[in-house]
């Protein structure tokens, strides 16, 4: 299948997934996952940076129109499609470097330390302009590593779930 219609396919998945259902859930005040930064994390390596970006733009822009909250949302997804390139070559090293990488693939340390890296710093952004005061650095940050792991949990089994089988 072709890439533009594979990615088209998956932002109108994730978005469609956040609002639906993952808006309105909210575990013990705590608990909220945002797995729709995983349209950014699975975008493909070797594809159009700018492209990346308007598309991370135009899903962070939507979910705060249908959340209403006021652009955290966006700001959170444009940081994180930016520094996205940062975040593989961390993870990767030089695989980054040869576009070998797909997330996708089996589950290994580097792609952990690469979802759990992002996830945390999407959510730190998203929470700390969500309550955009340092009196309450504490509850941000509990709130941010709290649905990180969440988050991460979600985004493991989605991971899981849409990897295709080498069933032959």
């Amino acid at each position: 299948m072709n890439n533009n219609i594979l990615n088209s396919i998956r932002f109108v998945v994730f978005l469609l997934l956040q609002i639906l259902i993952f808006n309105n859930i909210n575990l013990f005040g705590y608990l909220n996952p945002y797995p729709y930064v995983l349209f950014i994390l699975l975008y493909p390596v070797n594809s159009n940076k700018s492209v990346l970006l308007l598309s991370s733009f135009a899903m962070g822009i939507l979910l705060d129109m249908f959340c209403n909250s006021g652009g955290i949302h966006t700001m959170a997804s444009l940081v994180l499609a930016y520094i996205r390139p940062s975040l593989f070559k961390f993870a990767f090293g030089l695989s980054y470097e040869y576009q070998t990488v797909k997330i996708a693939d089996k589950i290994s340390p580097e792609r952990i330390t690469l979802l759990l890296l992002a996830i945390f710093i999407h959510h730190f952004i998203l929470f700390f302009f969500e309550y955009f005061r340092f009196d309450l650095l504490l509850t941000v940050l509990s709130r941010t590593l709290f649905s990180t792991l969440f988050t991460f949990i979600i985004c493991l089994l989605t991971i899981y779930l849409i990897k295709p089988s080498n069933r032959r």
